[in-house]
């Protein structure tokens, strides 16, 4: 009799085919109001039920065989980000061309001048080089053309490296290999986010962890665990509490960290913040209250700001005056515009139910596993750390993003811990002094009067369910806007032909930055992008574009060049900065008008020259 094939290896296989047959399916140059939702066909939909159902199987032997749900964790990521880098012939993000430019520039002109005055919010980027000399670094030893080669794999390759790194972070609290890795899955499936693309942010982010990680594995002060070295006060799936290390132990420790956070403040503005933060809620717990991380993170911060850093955070500084308390205010999202059209719509509406859906699983975690929680209290405490600083600054629209970003490795956890009953039923009612066994033990009812197996019932049906909603609400909160991110490549060599021609110092113009090579060359060049304003501002645009800005281009001879896109025209639309319709108007004024002159066009975008009557 031939050995059966386990069917988490059938599932795996068949969500592997199908995943691989839709791809060549996957119309993404055709996209329209609904981003590349419409676009996917049944069969990649079919590749991701089949894929959590073979996670859900291969969990049952999870203990003994860990590598199977991380086989399935690894195709996860895969089958939700892969096929923008498989299939897109150009740069996905807008953004991530921009931080090209960075590393071209180090590329070309080998230095940085962070005090330097650069246009388009550019000077950041020399101010906080790490990721870009990084990647200046691996073109120059790969010898590749430039980081365009491989940029659009920045999600898989930080997603590649987040997973051991969550995998020891979850193990310092659980020891059930279930728990662990549905963790990990769920926070595959919640990261919407899009931090990480080719950014500083997913490099920080990644070291970020690795520090919060090792703090939390290594750092416990002796004698400080009390009754959480006896398995009797345990959550069945809580792991024990690492060994205590002593003064010495811990002071070498730091020292070890000083590169990684070093690497942390050279790379990123927030990351540093977000990582002192999280270090000092670990000192409201007595195993992890440890001065020396928290000391020798925020002498790191304060010595980069006041150096490299020193022109930004002033200017950040100055801003808190008018933003800190306005809670409100600084958990807007994104551009002053609001979100329109069936695909951001849908978007904006999905990422909010997987936060609210994340934030009730993690939170039914804390009130029903409270043995659970009180092990693994130092990862719900760094978790929740970042939310404060709602009330301190917007960070460009981006802070609400950023805060989810850095809670949800802790909240993914203890979503996880909701949806994985504890191994064997081993439930202790409160007012009970000795353990349950037997048929007692399984008919007993929990914490919140459901027994154990009621719950493992409710688990079977729970968690294959919640998996899978989670993938499909993926879906649309980061593709819901795709049309916004991927630029065809006639209209990307419309913009390069106009700044590469562009002489030194000319004024490069747009309604706004979002579109593919915005800032090449943006050392050489000058940028003003007149749309990004409230609306009744822009509106007032509209009624005489010329007059508006032909007061404040250059009349000194500078050349200046106005570039409106496609790519642009999308971002208004769905963001509606300006009236429908609007982007059309405003090209169309700006070609009628004698000051402005076409110099090139294509179907994707107008080029124009300003000439003024004088010249």
């Amino acid at each position: 009799m031939q050995p059966q094939i386990p069917w988490n290896v059938l599932l795996l296989s068949a969500a592997t085919a199908l995943w691989l047959v839709s791809l060549p399916h996957i119309d993404y140059r055709h996209m329209g109001d609904w981003g590349l939702l419409d676009k996917l066909p049944a069969t990649y939909l079919l590749s991701l039920a089949f894929l959590t159902a073979g996670f859900t199987v291969s969990l049952r032997r999870a203990g003994a065989a860990s590598w199977w749900p991380g086989l399935h964790s690894v195709a996860l990521l895969f089958a939700l980000k892969a096929p923008t880098a498989i299939l897109y012939d150009q740069v996905r993000y807008p953004w991530a061309s921009k931080h090209e430019a960075v590393v071209a520039h180090l590329l070309a002109n080998a230095e940085l001048r962070p005090g330097a005055p650069l246009s388009g919010n550019m000077a950041a980027y020399d101010q906080w080089p790490g990721f870009f000399a990084l990647n200046a670094t691996l073109v120059r030893a790969f010898g590749v053309t430039s980081a365009q080669s491989y940029l659009n794999w920045a999600a898989i390759f930080y997603g590649l490296v987040l997973i051991p790194v969550l995998v020891f972070l979850y193990r310092t609290f659980s020891k059930d290999q279930r728990l662990v890795w549905t963790g990990v899955w769920i926070f595959e499936a919640a990261n919407w986010v899009g931090q990480d693309y080719f950014s500083p942010q997913g490099m920080a982010f990644i070291i970020h962890l690795s520090v919060l990680a090792v703090v939390l594995r290594h750092f416990v002060r002796p004698g400080s665990a009390g009754g959480l070295r006896s398995r009797d006060s345990l959550d069945p799936a809580a792991a024990c509490v690492p060994p205590s290390t002593t003064f010495r132990r811990r002071a070498v420790g730091v020292a070890l960290l000083i590169p990684l956070i070093a690497a942390i403040n050279c790379t990123h503005q927030l990351t540093p913040v977000m990582l002192c933060v999280s270090l000092l809620a670990l000192q409201l717990t007595r195993r992890y209250r440890n001065a020396g991380p928290l000391a020798v993170a925020v002498l790191i911060m304060l010595v980069w700001d006041l150096t490299m850093g020193r022109p930004l955070f002033i200017e950040t500084l100055a801003s808190l005056k008018e933003s800190a308390g306005s809670l409100l205010d600084n958990s807007r999202a994104g551009y002053a515009g609001q979100l329109t059209g069936p695909g951001p719509v849908l978007q904006g509406r999905a990422d909010t139910l997987m936060v609210l859906v994340i934030a009730a699983l993690a939170a039914f975690a804390v009130a029903a596993r409270r043995r659970l929680l009180k092990s693994a209290l130092p990862l719900l405490l760094v978790s929740i750390a970042p939310v404060p600083l709602l009330a301190v600054n917007d960070y460009g629209g981006e802070m609400l993003f950023r805060v989810y970003l850095f809670g949800l490795p802790g909240a993914a956890f203890f979503a996880a811990a909701a949806l994985v009953p504890a191994s064997g039923g081993a439930v202790q009612v409160a007012s009970q002094a000795r353990p349950l066994t037997g048929e007692r033990r399984a008919r007993e009812p929990g914490r919140l009067g459901i027994s154990p197996v009621t719950r493992h019932r409710i688990s079977a049906v729970a968690l294959p369910v919640v998996l899978l909603a989670l993938g499909a609400g993926f879906l649309p909160a980061y593709y819901g806007k795709e049309r916004m991110h991927y630029t065809p490549p006639a209209e990307t060599a419309l913009v390069t032909r106009a700044i590469d021609r562009a002489p030194p110092g000319s004024l490069i113009l747009g309604a706004i930055n979002a579109f593919p090579m915005a800032l090449r060359r943006y050392d050489q060049l000058q940028h003003w992008y007149f749309v990004e304003q409230e609306l009744p501002e822009n509106t007032r645009i509209l009624d005489d574009p010329v007059s508006y800005l032909a007061p404040q281009l250059p009349q000194d001879g500078r050349p200046a060049f106005v570039l409106l896109t496609r790519t642009q025209e999308i971002y208004i639309d769905s963001e509606a900065l300006l009236p429908p319709g609007g982007f059309q108007e405003l090209t169309a004024k700006l070609e009628a008008s004698p000051l402005f002159r076409v110099t090139d066009r294509n179907a994707y975008g107008t080029v124009l020259e300003y000439r003024p009557a004088s010249r």
